[in-house]
């Protein structure tokens, strides 16, 4: 088993903390993971993304070529347009439909969902702000996406939310729990 997964954004809209959850999974159940450095912008609203690399065998590189990834998970559209090149030809995009309007020309959302549409064949649309607010948070969008892309990720729904469980237990119980709530959420879009 190997996944590819391209994690896209921008700064500041938890692009690590998905990492982070898939990572933790990962390493329980007992696979090989590489992830290459965050890159772009390091600031809030610059375009970032991340290379995860899942295998039940070793892994020596942490970046995904061209046309090589399993999954795209973008938590904004036109940023996952944007890295459609480093989709494989069965390859999946789980993308939030909510623009992060950051540049003065930003295309039309319609366009932009459209044009994805068109290059991929697997593409599922969440409504990601929507459900974070039904989790409690508008910062659980990045949790919600999470839950939406469970299915393509080749890891257990349940050593997911184990690990959600882990990561936010140390910011306290009513946390974890909303980010709970939100993965569940985002399984069910």
């Amino acid at each position: 088993m190997t996944r590819n997964i391209l994690l896209a954004g921008v700064g500041g809209q938890g692009i690590l903390t998905i990492a982070a959850i898939i990572d933790h999974a990962a390493m329980q159940q007992g696979l090989y993971i590489k992830q290459a450095e965050v890159h772009g912008m390091s600031q809030r609203g610059g375009a970032v993304q991340s290379h995860l690399r899942i295998s039940d065998e070793e892994i020596f590189s942490d970046l995904i070529p061209l046309g090589q990834a399993d999954l795209i998970l973008s938590l904004e559209p036109m940023e996952a347009l944007r890295y459609l090149p480093w989709l494989s030809q069965d390859g999946a995009v789980v993308t939030a439909t909510q623009p992060f309007i950051n540049i003065p020309n930003y295309p039309d959302k319609e366009q932009l969902l459209s044009e994805i549409s068109k290059h991929c064949k697997d593409v599922h649309f969440v409504n990601a702000d929507k459900l974070a607010q039904e989790a409690g948070s508008p910062k659980a969008v990045n949790v919600v996406m999470a839950g939406a892309a469970a299915q393509y990720l080749g890891l257990s729904p349940e050593q997911l939310l184990e690990s959600i469980r882990s990561l936010f237990s140390l910011k306290g119980q009513h946390i974890a729990e909303l980010n709970e709530k939100a993965f569940k959420l985002g399984q069910t879009s």
